[in-house]
């Protein structure tokens, strides 16, 4: 007769790389695969006007965003840690990978976005993937602002049909650039643009509205907004002739088929200049695809593995470039959209890449006629939908640090650049954050009141109780302590000192060494485990005598004013 194991089989550890779709698979049927693939065929379409917008935007050709989609798309999903997340170009590198490629050309962005790509990888490797949700939203919606607002700047070129030879990067260039352009403003470029944005809106807007009362509006509300506004602007300019600058008057249309495998002509000497433009890119990629992460975690009741989505942007940011791609990312209006589809698992997004080859294979000679005014009206929409301008409207709820770090971030971002915004906001935010914590600690003079053996003591004997925590923002705590010593007992309860670093605890040691200097006895008390271990290891405690501490306030006071019971030797409780 068998009887059961005394302990359950353990689990075999999870490997270090480990992508969702693994777990995903388990348990898969039929229904949820019919599902992933409607859902995959609907982001499909959605990604199809975004990716060559997001790669015209950034002065790139529109395949590149196609390229992209399809490639990184397929790598994202097949190895990331989310069940739905959905990867490709983001309007949020738009900005980045223009200045890259203006500053250091086409062959140096390939570098610079493989570059960020080994560094994704390395985040995702040492597991650097929860540390992204250190960055303090002020900084994250200040950037977030800014790339908006000059997203949907660097479109007013195309929103008006002006004709710009080389559309700078930075803010000033760019508002010096269109001011010197505005005598060769296209009206119909202009309506057609306004058109196609009114029909976006509308669909936003009002069909689903329209969708509750009427059940054609309903079949009507499950296609994009943006696909309808370039299909009906296309035909529109390909039956009459419209003469409006379109894909194919200024790129030649796009090609039928991928890219080969292309090694890039650089030289290693502006490879030590990538390494910021590289930074950039994988550190915004990292927040952008695990802020998408969390959003939909939160819309499927599910947890992804930040580390793993890290490495599998990585490879894909590593092997898109040298097939003709651009960076990429979590997206979240495309992951949004996937999970309203239905989709339950990565074979969605899967499915959404391979939609995107099969369309680039059968329908490119179209894209043609694809005038670029609709693609700029559709990045405006985008831009306008990717800012949370609510964040304005609501600073006055907030401290002056907030409010400080988000318009600094938001401005910097703007006018300068997002590396700076994001270095600037982070340094202002830690500089607040320890202001903040310094500020919460405090000492307090123990009364008579509180302990009635202090009574007639006060003019030899001093106790403060110490709150917060001691650290390198808030030494001056106990530098005052030592301006200000008594005659004849300095007593510090550290009860409620939840932390002291190695400059906290250097103060206290020189605190101890004045009070010994001076001849004034020094008992602490109420050590807790950290507080008592780091000042063991510096060697306060061994330099206090064997009543030197003690467990409570209590204690400590009576030994203080020779009324005590017999020494405690106890170790302080953790």
């Amino acid at each position: 007769m068998s009887t059961a194991p005394a302990h359950p089989p353990k689990l075999p550890a999870q490997s270090f790389f480990r992508p969702r779709l693994l777990d995903a698979i388990q348990g898969y049927d039929r229904q949820k695969f019919i599902r992933d693939v409607g859902a995959g065929l609907t982001v499909g379409i959605v990604a199809l006007p975004l990716a060559m917008a997001f790669a015209i935007a950034s002065g790139l050709k529109p395949e590149a965003g196609l390229f992209t989609a399809i490639i990184a798309g397929f790598l994202i999903s097949a190895l990331g840690g989310s069940r739905v997340q959905i990867g490709g170009p983001a309007g949020a590198f738009i900005v980045i990978v223009y200045g890259i490629l203006e500053r250091y050309g086409l062959a140096n962005l390939i570098i610079a976005t493989a570059m960020s790509g080994v560094m994704l990888f390395a985040m995702g490797f040492f597991k650097l993937g929860t540390l992204i949700r250190f960055i303090p939203i002020a900084v994250v919606i200040g950037f977030t602002n800014g790339i908006a607002v000059l997203i949907a700047l660097s479109q007013v070129k195309d929103f008006l049909g002006l004709q710009v030879t080389a559309m700078p990067a930075d803010f000033f260039g760019i508002v010096l650039a269109l001011k010197g352009a505005m005598h060769t403003f296209s009206p119909l470029s202009a309506l057609l643009a306004l058109g196609s944005l009114g029909i976006i809106v509308l669909w936003q807007f009002a069909v689903p509205t329209w969708g509750k009362k009427y059940q054609w509006a309903a079949r009507l509300s499950l296609m994009p907004g943006s696909v309808v506004a370039l299909v009906l602007a296309t035909s529109f300019v390909a039956l009459s002739g419209l003469p409006v600058e379109t894909i194919g008057s200024r790129f030649g249309g796009i090609p039928s088929s991928l890219p080969a495998f292309q090694w890039p002509d650089f030289s290693w000497a502006t490879v030590r200049f990538l390494f910021i433009p590289a930074t950039t890119l994988a550190l915004l990629g990292a927040i952008e695809s695990l802020l998408c992460a969390r959003v939909a975690d939160g819309m499927i009741d599910d947890r992804h593995n930040p580390n793993q989505e890290l490495m599998a942007q990585g490879i894909a940011n590593f092997v898109t470039p040298f097939f003709g791609g651009m960076p990429a990312t979590g997206t979240i209006a495309r992951t949004v959209t996937n999970v309203k589809s239905g989709a339950s698992s990565p074979i969605a997004g899967i499915v959404h890449a391979l939609t995107l080859l099969l369309v680039m294979l059968v329908a490119a000679p179209l894209a043609q006629d694809i005038p670029l005014a609709a693609m700029a009206a559709i990045l405006m929409f985008v831009a306008w939908n990717m800012g949370e301008w609510r964040a304005f409207s609501h600073l006055r709820q907030y401290r002056l640090p907030y409010r400080a770090t988000l318009l600094a971030v938001f401005f910097l971002t703007v006018v300068f650049d997002l590396t700076v915004a994001v270095e600037v906001g982070l340094v202002a935010a830690c500089i607040t954050f320890i202001y903040r914590i310094s500020s919460l600690s405090r000492s307090e003079r123990v009364s008579a009141t509180d302990h009635p053996r202090l009574a007639g003591h006060e003019s030899q004997l001093a106790a403060y109780r110490l709150y917060g925590a001691i650290f390198f923002g808030a030494v001056k705590l106990i530098e005052e302590l030592q301006d200000n010593l008594p005659k004849g007992t300095l007593v510090l309860d550290f009860k409620n000192v939840m932390y002291i670093d190695s400059s906290g605890a250097d103060t206290v040691l020189d605190l101890v060494r004045a009070c010994q200097k001076q001849g004034v006895r020094f008992i602490a008390c109420g050590l807790a485990f950290q507080p008592k271990d780091i000042l063991q290891r510096c060697g306060m405690v061994s330099t206090l005598a064997n009543d030197g501490h003690f467990d409570t306030l209590a204690d400590a006071i009576a030994a203080a004013t020779h009324d005590a019971p017999p020494v405690s030797n106890a170790q302080c409780t953790p």
